[in-house]
């Protein structure tokens, strides 16, 4: 399902000031030891969610390779939060759904929106919510008729299969816009 809702339905309030609801727009790739990735935190504006999420950001300011790099901070962020290394194959599955679909966010704004500003993770017991920011003016969608003989254009097809909802979220006026899924913790 496409959506321009800022969270799925249910759920955790408004949509925070700030792109990815961090006033200032996170840390950046070079200011943290462990290559971006910020302490655990509650996410700001997280009204009604169960628990003390986690949040993970990472900038793609000045860097190459990123999709790439957002797999690898993606596959480190699913080690300290417990997700790997996956004691089922129903878990392995459930974190390599989570990397595939962080690597279509991220390539579709490096093919669609001038590259990537910002990655961030935000997990809790049942949700892990990826959020790729960009500065592109295009509206994400599957590609319809989904044709699946032919080669490119899968990616929001992808996104939409594995994710239990995504979205798009703008912020008035600033440029850009923020990419948002949501999949299942593994049982």
């Amino acid at each position: 399902m496409s959506t321009t809702r800022p969270y799925s339905p249910g759920d955790r309030g408004p949509e925070p000031s700030g792109v990815s609801g961090v006033p200032g727009g996170g840390a950046s790739a070079g200011s943290e030891p462990d290559g971006g990735a910020t302490a655990p935190v509650a996410p700001e504006g997280a009204s009604g969610s169960s628990g003390g999420g986690q949040v993970r950001r990472l900038s793609f300011d000045g860097q190459s390779g990123v999709v790439p790099l957002a797999r690898d901070f993606t596959r480190q962020a699913l080690y300290a939060w417990g997700w790997l290394p996956a004691a089922t194959a129903d878990q392995r599955a459930a974190a390599e759904d989570v990397l595939l679909v962080v690597s279509e966010l991220v390539t579709n704004a490096c093919l669609h929106a001038e590259g990537p500003d910002h990655l961030a993770i935000t997990c809790d017991n049942k949700v892990i919510r990826l959020e790729v920011t960009d500065r592109g003016t295009g509206q994400p969608a599957p590609r319809t008729p989904h044709r699946a003989g032919r080669p490119g254009g899968h990616g929001m097809f992808i996104v939409q299969r594995l994710c239990l909802d995504w979205g798009v979220v703008r912020t008035p006026d600033v440029a850009g816009k923020t990419v948002w899924a949501e999949l299942g913790a593994p049982a």
